[in-house]
């Protein structure tokens, strides 16, 4: 892909609630749109029915170019723009299976929780690679249907080249996102990546142990110092991988440099701007669906990068532990798990104080 190929090809592969809405508004802006899916009765909707998607205040309905993976490898002509919006722990599956139709010159754009972007390029190549953030509420529970809780006013995105050569090339594939939100382009996304998988380590598993929506975690006093310390730990973890502290999903320039002060910037931040009263963060409607969450690949890269620095990262070793117990079906997320993260978090507090 080029500059000044006028009608790119693209293909989303993963098209649930994220991706089924972000593709929906490409093809409203008359571009070239390919929907990929792995849930069948999902794809079937969409041929018969096209996608809908519920905004706050308004809805929208097209029809859409939809298939089945297994289709994939009758594709004949390449894609110059793959966005990928499965779930991270499917990541390297699905490259390898896009790499094949995926143009010389094309990108892969990794539109996920933690840090596919690497395991993207293992696959397709850095000069193939787009790292991307993205911060948006949304669920899908019906083929078909997917209901967005931020409309394109208030959905942010960032992205980056993973070779710095290509990333003049980036300019043309964040205008075609912008149809769906606001993109920074940024030459840092391993860093701007880093700081999204903070905020995530706090919110997204830590509320879904506790069966209940984000705001409603968050209002627990002594639950959210639990989540702070997720995030703290997870900046940490970050700061030890090289990351540099950045402002992302539309926080000012000019904002607190201190590690933790700023994960309570950021924490507010989406509380306030993203994330509604009935919001259940993907990996609580992931168990509700009964699938695996994304706990290895944010939490749990935390607790390894972490110890591959000789430290240790206590609060999310635990949330991980509660997350595996649930989904090996030895713990039920519910209310009662909270006693359990708050009374971690109270012993790390006491064992930090004797220390000193």
């Amino acid at each position: 892909m080029t500059t000044t190929t006028e009608n790119p090809r693209i293909a989303f592969i993963g098209t649930g609630a994220q991706g089924a809405s972000i593709a929906a508004d490409f093809v409203l802006a008359g571009l070239d749109v390919t929907f990929i899916d792995q849930w069948p009765a999902h794809v079937e909707a969409m041929r018969e029915n096209g996608i809908a998607v519920n905004l706050p205040t308004r809805t929208l309905h097209t029809p859409v170019k939809a298939m089945h993976l297994c289709e994939i490898a009758e594709i004949k002509v390449p894609f110059d723009v793959v966005f990928m919006v499965v779930k991270a722990y499917d990541t390297r599956w699905a490259a390898e299976m896009i790499k094949p139709v995926l143009a010389e010159d094309g990108f892969v754009v990794g539109l996920q929780n933690g840090m596919t972007h690497e395991d993207i390029a293992d696959i397709v190549g850095r000069e193939r690679t787009i790292g991307a953030v993205i911060e948006i509420a949304s669920n899908m529970w019906e083929p078909g249907i997917t209901n967005r809780q931020n409309d394109t006013d208030e959905s942010w995105f960032a992205m980056g080249a993973l070779d710095p050569e290509q990333q003049h090339r980036v300019e043309a594939v964040a205008d075609m996102l912008r149809h769906s939100g606001t993109v920074e382009v940024v030459d840092d996304i391993r860093s701007a990546k880093w700081m999204k998988l903070v905020v995530n380590a706090a919110e997204l598993i830590p509320s879904a142990i506790i069966n209940t929506a984000l705001n409603d975690a968050a209002r627990i006093p002594e639950f959210l110092e639990v989540m702070r310390k997720a995030g703290y730990e997870a900046m940490e973890a970050a700061l030890a991988d090289g990351a540099t502290i950045m402002p992302i999903i539309g926080m000012p320039p000019v904002m607190s440099n201190h590690p933790e002060r700023y994960v309570d910037q950021i924490f507010e931040k989406v509380l306030e701007t993203f994330s509604r009263e009935d919001t259940l963060t993907c990996s609580l409607q992931d168990w509700r669906k009964g699938r695996r969450a994304e706990v290895d690949e944010v939490n749990g890269i935390v607790v390894n990068i972490l110890e591959a620095h000789g430290k240790d990262a206590p609060m999310n070793r635990r949330v991980v532990e509660m997350a595996f117990d649930i989904e090996a079906g030895q713990l039920k997320p519910k209310a009662g798990n909270a006693r359990d993260l708050v009374a971690h978090h109270k012993e790390l507090v006491g064992s930090r104080q004797a220390a000193h």
